[in-house]
């Protein structure tokens, strides 16, 4: 990947910590609690009121926006995050173009609320997104990879188009992080994501943010925070905010040992396994472009329902659970949730293990749930 689209270290995160503090101070940055701050006369520019302003998300914000290379607006999960992106976006009698393949929530949200206020919802499979144009449609959501099937499609191509179109370019990073991936540098409007995932990485804590280089997008999004009152708690914030730190080592742990598990799978007969960083994917040279690192899921498509949960069950490192990004790796199998995938689909996330330890246990399962 182009080093023009190179995040901004942990070793900056850890600077914009300590910036300014004056001796005595404590590093991390406090947590605080409140709903009302004092605010004597008529004027403003600072803290007045818990549902418009906290110092805690502030610290947040800022270390996103540093790492997005733009103005970014937390939420209190991924899915608020892309509730504000979208109701920004679109008025009545609006058409909004969403992924067939990706987060199924996202699906749920459009063809249930959002249609019934006027919005015009159509679906495209991610690996033919670019098909068909973007004639009429007033915003159109991407997500690559995509969740759970890990499709791919071209950002840069499919924002291009859109926007000659005069569409709202939206792109679901969850999946990438900025680490991984940069799609506001590839041309999409906004960005949004489930910080509940890799970014806080501990499994602990919900947490979604926004990011844009559009002054007037950004002051949008928090107008829709303030007035619905989707706000994130402070100690919430302040947890990923201590998380941040981390994450550019743990993704790439997680990165390295994922090629690691991909490469040593592929020799597994009978297993269907789909990875970005495989040549064996169809969009593997779009991967290499787009995409700083392949990433920490991995798709593996066993015979049958039941071989996916031998699968599961037989790995001692893996933790059967929903959601992904944690540094304790997991699985599921996702065809429970109404995905449209095979009943043995397996959403493997890996995590900060040891590889040496969890590549020959995955191995290990695999061969027995296959056996």
């Amino acid at each position: 990947m182009d080093e023009t689209r190179r995040a901004p270290s942990a070793a900056e995160l850890l600077h914009l910590r300590g910036a300014g503090l004056a001796p005595g101070e404590p590093l991390p940055p406090p947590v605080v609690l409140a709903a009302m701050f004092h605010a004597p006369g008529a004027g403003t520019g600072h803290a007045v009121y818990g549902r418009t302003d906290n110092p805690t998300w502030e610290a947040l914000e800022h270390a996103l926006g540093h790492l997005e290379g733009a103005e970014a607006v937390a939420f209190p999960s991924g899915m608020a995050a892309i509730t504000a992106a979208l109701v920004v976006a679109l008025t009545a009698g609006d058409r909004l173009l969403i992924p067939a393949d990706g987060y199924y929530t996202t699906r749920l949200l459009a063809h249930g609320p959002l249609a019934r206020l006027g919005i015009a919802v159509e679906e495209r499979p991610t690996a033919r997104f670019a098909e068909g144009g973007f004639a009429g449609f007033r915003a159109v959501c991407l997500e690559t990879p995509s969740n759970p099937g890990l499709d791919l499609c071209d950002i840069a191509a499919v924002a291009a188009a859109a926007k000659a179109e005069g569409a709202l370019v939206i792109a679901d990073n969850t999946t990438m992080t900025p680490f991984g991936q940069r799609p506001l540098d590839l041309g999409a409007d906004l960005v949004v994501a489930a910080d509940t995932k890799a970014p806080a990485g501990h499994s602990d804590v919900l947490m979604g943010h926004a990011a844009t280089r559009d002054p007037a997008l950004a002051a949008a999004l928090r107008d829709w925070r303030r007035l619905s009152g989707t706000i994130p708690g402070p100690f919430e914030a302040w947890l990923v905010h201590r998380s941040l730190e981390t994450l550019e080592l743990r993704f790439q742990r997680m990165c390295d040992t994922a090629e690691a598990v991909a490469a040593r799978l592929a020799e597994v007969p009978g297993l269907g396994l789909r990875y970005p960083g495989l040549p064996s994917h169809p969009a593997h040279g779009l991967a290499r472009a787009q995409m700083a690192r392949m990433g920490f899921l991995i798709g593996l498509t066993l015979p049958s329902e039941a071989a996916a949960e031998a699968f599961i069950a037989a790995c001692p490192f893996l933790r059967p659970a929903t959601s992904f990004g944690g540094v304790h790796s997991s699985a599921e199998r996702r065809a429970r949730w109404g995905d449209a995938v095979p009943p043995g689909y397996v959403r493997l996330s890996i995590g900060c293990e040891p590889a040496e330890d969890l590549v020959p246990a995955l191995e290990a399962a695999v061969r027995t749930a296959l056996a």
